[in-house]
């Protein structure tokens, strides 16, 4: 898909890599060799123990920038594209419905002050449940970042736009993995644990994929992006 779209810059969450829940070393850097430029995660960035002395050896990864001080890896930073352009990402992380977490609209307008000047293209990552938090943080920054693009839910959303100021909007990417599924997981087993109210864990579903993205057209100059389009294949 980076080959068929001519893709400069990729930016994918995998907080549900390894088995559905949080991610590896090895997964990181599975991901990273197969042209993902940029990690993001989320509210289980910290479910393996294994994988917590990447987030500060691997500038690469980003988990929430509006997690404590004090834990591990970093919220943002500036990469290059493959044409050489510098990207700032900023990943965040919603407070509604979700484990507590500080203000996402003051840790992201903090993260944006760093890099703004160093950075024409920003993205932002926002890993929340509710679709009003996300667009509210899309109409707080609309104009001064690029895109904003949420993750969580595993359900590709048909709000895709452009905001009046130029930010590009969707309310959630959707996710990579197998198509008849229960979010990623086995439909029987997901049945039967919301049927009891209890059980074993969920095992992932077996099948064919599907890969959900989004892709976003900017002005490398103005940072504004020109376009964005929901991307479900197959």
């Amino acid at each position: 898909m980076i080959t068929d779209f001519a893709i400069d810059f990729v930016i994918a969450n995998g907080e549900n890599a390894a088995a559905g829940r949080g991610i590896t070393g090895p997964i990181q850097v599975e991901l990273l060799s197969a042209g993902v430029d940029v990690v993001t995660l989320g509210n289980h960035a910290f479910a393996r123990e294994a994988s917590f002395e990447w987030f500060d050896q691997e500038q690469r990864v980003l988990r929430p920038v509006n997690f404590p001080i004090g834990v591990p890896g970093r919220g943002f930073g500036m990469y290059r594209s493959k044409s050489g352009v510098v990207v700032g990402v900023i990943n965040t992380i919603g407070r509604v419905h979700m484990s507590p977490a500080d203000c996402p609209f003051t840790a992201t307008e903090r993260a944006f002050e760093c890099i703004r000047s160093k950075a024409a293209v920003t993205f932002v990552d926002m890993h929340a449940e509710v679709t009003s938090e996300k667009a509210a943080l899309a109409w707080y920054l609309d104009g001064r970042v690029t895109g904003l693009v949420g993750t969580h839910t595993h359900v590709q959303t048909s709000d895709a736009r452009l905001l009046p100021g130029g930010t590009a909007f969707l309310s959630d990417v959707g996710m990579c993995g197998v198509r008849d599924s229960i979010l990623g997981q086995n439909v029987a087993g997901s049945i039967q644990r919301m049927k009891m109210g209890f059980g074993p864990p969920v095992p992932l579903a077996d099948g064919p994929a599907q890969i959900h993205a989004a892709i976003i057209d900017c002005d490398e100059s103005t940072g504004l992006a020109t376009g964005i389009v929901a991307i479900s294949y197959p």
